[in-house]
């Protein structure tokens, strides 16, 4: 994450590109999609949670720093912002919103590092245990809508997020064979993939029943 924030400094100044759609103009912020937005800082690990093989955990690893080592190329080459919109209303999921634009700076739009890594973790799980993937290469799809929907990314961010991470785990995890995943970790895979969805839930509950103490 340091580089990400060097990265913001250089381009700073600097943008030229403001790809935006038909299709962006036509989403509105909505701040309720921080719940999916915000879960990719859990979802991202999901491999630790379901892969425990050691040599699968590397190439995940080296997958997921292929993408970013792709996105910081991207940053650079293309400097990008998208101007943050105004956030109506007060609850919980605004607050989150307008914390999440205070530490990201609107910058460092194309490629989305987010999607990008969200599908690098639901490709790997997919290695393991199809059900599990299938499952997590839909979140990682509602992950992507929830870039829009925050206004942290342009639809042509989302494509080329996701279009790295496919290329990344082709590059890594295609040469895993799926039969030196040991039974008993297939087995265990959709019970592993819950620990990391009760991590998430307890956290937004916790963070939601602070947000309620505060106000009171």
């Amino acid at each position: 994450m340091p580089g990400y924030h060097v990265v913001v400094a250089l381009n700073r100044g600097r943008t030229v590109f403001m790809p935006e759609l038909a299709l962006d103009r036509a989403i509105s912020v909505q701040p309720a999609w921080m719940l999916a937005y915000g879960s990719v800082w859990i979802f991202a690990f999901l491999p630790i949670f379901v892969v425990s093989d050691p040599a699968l955990r590397r190439r995940f690893m080296l997958a997921a720093l292929t993408v970013i080592g792709a996105a910081y190329v991207g940053f650079l080459a293309c400097p990008t912002v998208l101007p943050r919109p105004e956030i109506v209303g007060a609850g919980f999921f605004a607050k989150s919103l307008a914390v999440n634009y205070s530490l990201d700076p609107p910058y460092n739009c194309f490629p989305s590092l987010h999607v990008a890594w969200a599908f690098v973790a639901a490709l790997t799980c997919h290695r393991v245990h199809r059900g599990v993937g299938l499952v997590a290469l839909a979140w990682a799809a509602i992950i992507g809508v929830s870039t829009l929907y925050t206004k942290q990314h342009y639809v042509v961010d989302v494509v080329a997020g996701a279009g790295i991470a496919w290329a990344a785990c082709l590059l890594w995890l295609r040469g895993y064979p799926r039969e030196a995943i040991a039974d008993a970790d297939r087995r265990l895979a959709p019970r592993r993939a819950m620990r990391a969805v009760w991590l998430y839930a307890a956290l937004v509950i916790s963070l939601w029943a602070c947000d309620i103490v505060l106000q009171g």
